[in-house]
């Protein structure tokens, strides 16, 4: 299995706080998010690339000591997740079962157990827990997502998007055909999301709860302390 970690963005909403990227933020261990994050997957016996972009040196640094492949996205400032996707899709396809994610994502070991057990095409991970307050949401019936927003209607929402899939290889080239066709159409504005979100009409995409355990996406300086804070409580 391949797992492909999307961090060339600036991550504007916290920059002005901190002045690295999000993913090198120490996770209260002395070690980088990233750091953590690729060490997992390597003890899970699944091989990582990373796509980097802004201050792409730190992370050259930061994982020098692992058996990762770096992959830049040199125009990380006009563009979104899809485009970084788009410069490692020479790594995408020959049968391989494959893990997307974004970088600045903490997860609970456990949780990428589940995500590594799940035998659908198509597996977003999601947290039941939340849809008061978050960032993205799924509408999901019988588990399958069904619609999607930042601004879904509080009584639409089913659950918070995490920020991870897996995707299997029965469905892999497609996933690959389409990112390439998006990319050619000039959507590079977008996420690299959005290639599954354009297919839950005829695809089965799957969710899988993260419940009970935790997880954080860095959107905001609050989100990283709350990482900080759990690890340093375990």
């Amino acid at each position: 299995m391949r797992a492909i970690l999307l961090a060339a963005g600036v991550g504007s909403r916290i920059s002005r706080e901190v002045a690295k990227p999000k993913s090198l933020l120490d996770i209260g261990t002395g070690e980088a998010l990233i750091h953590y994050t690729v060490r997992m997957l390597l003890r899970n016996k699944i091989s990582v690339s990373i796509v980097v972009g802004y201050q792409k040196q730190l992370f050259f640094e930061a994982l020098g000591d692992l058996p990762v492949t770096f992959v830049e996205n040199p125009f990380y400032r006009v563009s979104n997740s899809i485009a970084s996707l788009w410069f490692a899709r020479d790594l995408i396809g020959g049968g391989e079962d494959y893990l997307f994610a974004n970088a600045d994502v903490y997860l609970e070991e456990e949780i990428l157990h589940k995500l590594l057990a799940a035998k659908e095409d198509v597996t977003m991970l999601a947290d039941y827990r939340r849809v008061l307050e978050g960032d993205y949401f799924f509408h999901c019936e019988n588990g399958l997502v069904k619609g999607y927003g930042k601004e879904m209607p509080v009584n639409q929402r089913t659950c918070e998007y995490v920020g991870a899939a897996k995707v299997g290889r029965g469905y892999i080239e497609t996933f690959k055909r389409d990112l390439l066709a998006m990319v050619d159409a000039e959507e590079y504005q977008t996420w690299w999301e959005t290639v599954l979100y354009g297919h839950c009409d005829q695809v089965d995409i799957y969710t899988m709860d993260v419940a009970p355990y935790f997880w954080s996406e860095i959107d905001y300086i609050e989100d990283y302390e709350r990482i900080v804070d759990f690890v340093k409580g375990k």
